[in-house]
């Protein structure tokens, strides 16, 4: 009997479970187009929100858009003319790849060295992925 109250001490203890998308909303990126130039006028915030570097960002960016960048006050400048829809696919395509855990798709990870290779750490489920290099 003694057992069973702790059990239940033990739930009522337990937060209660949220669901991922009131939790975790994906940050949208805040694009135009002005002249031959790109802006991101949200950029910092977006690494921030994901819990990334803004540099591993802006290599997985300029290297999916092959085009030269450079970050001022938040904003990611980028030579070049890519639209919102773009801009938003490429994000997306990070988050899938870089944040979102491959088993449990939850954004709680990390990106830590373990014997010299980078691996994706989930925290809510201890999963460990290898993380692709941006060259």
């Amino acid at each position: 009997m003694e057992y069973e109250k702790m059990l239940n001490r033990l739930y009522i203890s337990l937060p209660k479970k949220g669901e991922a998308s009131e939790r975790f909303e994906l940050p949208k990126l805040d694009s135009n187009v002005q002249g031959k130039k790109t802006i991101i006028k949200n950029f910092s915030q977006a690494a921030k929100a994901v819990k990334r570097s803004e540099k591993h960002l802006y290599k997985y960016v300029t290297k999916e858009t092959a085009t030269a960048a450079t970050i001022e006050d938040g904003k990611l400048i980028m030579n070049g003319r890519f639209y919102p829809e773009l801009i938003s696919k490429l994000f997306t395509n990070y988050l899938k790849e870089f944040v979102l855990c491959h088993e449990c798709k939850k954004p709680d990870t990390e990106i830590v060295e373990q014997n010299g290779v980078k691996v994706m750490k989930c925290t809510a489920c201890g999963a460990l992925n290898p993380v692709k290099r941006i060259r």
